[in-house]
């Protein structure tokens, strides 16, 4: 839990509730906020597994899977290779064309060339190619004066992605099955805030949607965790455009480390499917190996 990434409270909040989870389900837990040292605090616990419960770089990139891949420590969650492909969001929307899945245009552009002009029409949204969390987005509206100036701590190269209006709707993935579609009500823009602080945003599941958006949701949720090899659990994001019916749904990316915090909707939607958050814990534990 913890670790370096710009979402390191969040993984922290994560790591606290899937403790207590885990104790309550008969585990002995020992937490371990992530640092440079992490190689040799797992060699003193020699623990029969690990709950990766980190987000962000280095915890879902494929970095700390492969330490524990060369450890030989069982651990939760998707691989090395699912983590780095999901992580990277380009990549994995060339892996989404190329297996069907309908997503969005997007291109990378150097940081300099996103704030001297336009790089596609407005509306459109510019983001880390390799973050999480909504961290570091912003949303270019149709009316805007000029393109967006971006913060320093952005990185050299962004994504810039055409924007879908409309609802905001996800699907969990727990092993071969979804978890159903939850729909994401918010005031505005669905940013870090309205994703962590409580009040932030209101998640109806299941999403009062036509059975035709639910099914394709989850349809189109178990073929990106398939796709994308991914492991355990992962929740699909999606934006819909109801105007536009089944063709206004677009898939956005897919999450390898979903939230397990107080507000996450993974844990929400599977206590809706009859899974409690104890107990979903505890099945990631018994799913955990090496060589995922």
């Amino acid at each position: 839990m913890g670790g370096p990434s710009a979402e390191r409270e969040v993984s922290l909040s994560t790591g606290r509730e899937c403790a207590a989870a885990l104790r309550e389900a008969g585990y002995e837990v020992v937490e371990v906020d992530a640092g440079r040292d992490l190689s040799l605090r797992l060699t003193e616990l020699s623990p029969d597994v690990v709950f990766n419960a980190l987000h962000g770089r280095w915890g879902e990139d494929g970095c700390v899977q492969g330490l524990l891949e060369w450890m030989q420590i069982p651990y939760t969650h998707s691989g090395v290779l699912a983590s780095a492909l999901a992580m990277d969001k380009q990549k994995s929307k060339d892996a989404y064309r190329a297996a069907g899945l309908p997503v969005v245009e997007s291109v990378l552009v150097a940081r300099e060339a996103v704030m001297a002009d336009h790089v596609m029409a407005p509306p459109y949204v510019v983001k880390p190619n390799n973050e999480g969390s909504s961290v570091g987005v912003y949303l270019v509206q149709e009316a805007a004066n000029g393109p967006p100036q971006l913060s320093d701590d952005m990185p050299s190269t962004v994504m810039v992605e055409q924007f879908v209006p409309g609802r905001e709707l996800t699907t969990s993935v727990l092993g071969d099955r979804a978890l159903g579609v939850t729909d994401i009500l918010t005031d505005g823009w669905y940013d870090y805030d309205a994703k962590y602080k409580p009040g932030g945003s209101r998640h109806e599941v299941p999403a009062n949607v036509p059975a035709e958006i639910t099914a394709a949701c989850e349809d189109y949720a178990l073929r990106a965790h398939s796709v994308l090899g991914c492991r355990g659990l992962s929740r699909t994001d999606f934006r819909w455009d109801e105007a536009q019916g089944l063709a206004g749904l677009y898939l956005l990316e897919t999450n390898t480390q979903p939230g397990m915090t107080p507000t996450s909707l993974s844990p929400e939607q599977a206590q809706a499917a009859g899974i409690g958050f104890p107990d979903l814990c505890d099945w990631l534990v018994r799913d955990a190996s090496c060589n995922r």
